[in-house]
């Protein structure tokens, strides 16, 4: 598929890049091949550099002039890979510079049973650096899939009633996770009647190559149930198959809000 990117900011008849994706669907953990090509236009041009990179829409807070909290999103660029070096590239020649992107393991899951996870918002974007300034263009999204141990447990989820509401980047550090990203995921669920309990559950997951961080941050019901309560624990992303998650799951969400806490 095909993404048109930018035009080069030397006024008219300025360089044309196009970048191309072999393959929109990516998985954390994967690799994004593609092809970034430049169309020189009616004068000589040298084109400094060209990169390719996935970018984030995150959830920040800053406090403003009266002391209170504002939520804001910002766009972070959390990985950046070098795809051309300087060159000179003559009118109306053609350039194409093929490349291998890895995708981080944290990257945020964007997709799940073929829905876009609504909230989300990760894509591809393309850096040209020409005449001492850097554009680097518009973000076009890709569809970031479940690694199967992340899918066993949205689907496990499900198994138990939960429904999908929305997700979102959260700015910092999950404590206590091998996060290394400066954002985390957040997917969070309505609850079912069986955990009268829970106002909501929210689902966050951090992975490398080898396990997963998983941390459950549940509200509880009630007039003085205090700060939410969190569970975590970690996950093989091999060998997980034999695990009943509906059930692992189902013993802590039943702990926390098996029963309402009216005080």
């Amino acid at each position: 598929m095909g993404f048109k990117k930018l035009m080069a900011s030397l006024g008219a008849g300025g360089a044309k890049v196009e970048t191309e994706l072999r393959q929109a669907d990516v998985y954390p953990g994967g690799v994004a091949e593609g092809n970034v090509r430049v169309e020189g236009g009616s004068v000589e041009q040298r084109i400094e550099g060209i990169a390719v990179g996935l970018r984030a829409k995150v959830e920040m807070e800053r406090v403003n002039s009266d002391g209170k909290k504002v939520e804001y999103l910002k766009n972070v660029d959390f990985y950046r890979e070098q795809v051309g070096d300087g060159f000179v590239i003559a009118p109306g020649a053609v350039i194409d510079l093929p490349f291998s992107m890895e995708v981080p393991w944290e990257t945020p899951v964007t997709m799940f049973m073929g829905r876009k996870l609504t909230g989300m918002d990760v894509g591809v974007t393309t850096e040209l650096a020409i005449a001492r300034a850097v554009d680097k263009g518009d973000l076009d999204p890709v569809s970031v899939h479940p690694l199967p141990a992340q899918d066993a447990l949205l689907n496990a989820f499900g198994q138990l009633g939960f429904a999908f509401k929305s997700a979102d980047l959260e700015d910092g550090q999950m404590r206590g996770t091998r996060q290394r990203l400066p954002f985390y995921q957040e997917i969070e669920f309505r609850v079912p009647q069986q955990y009268p309990g829970l106002s909501e559950v929210e689902l966050t997951f951090v992975a490398d190559g080898r396990q997963m961080d998983v941390v459950l941050d549940m509200d509880k019901k009630g007039l003085f149930s205090g700060r939410d309560t969190r569970r975590s624990f970690v996950m093989d992303l091999d060998g997980h198959e034999g695990t009943d998650w509906a059930a692992y799951l189902h013993g802590w969400l039943a702990e926390v809000g098996g029963k309402r806490n009216f005080f």
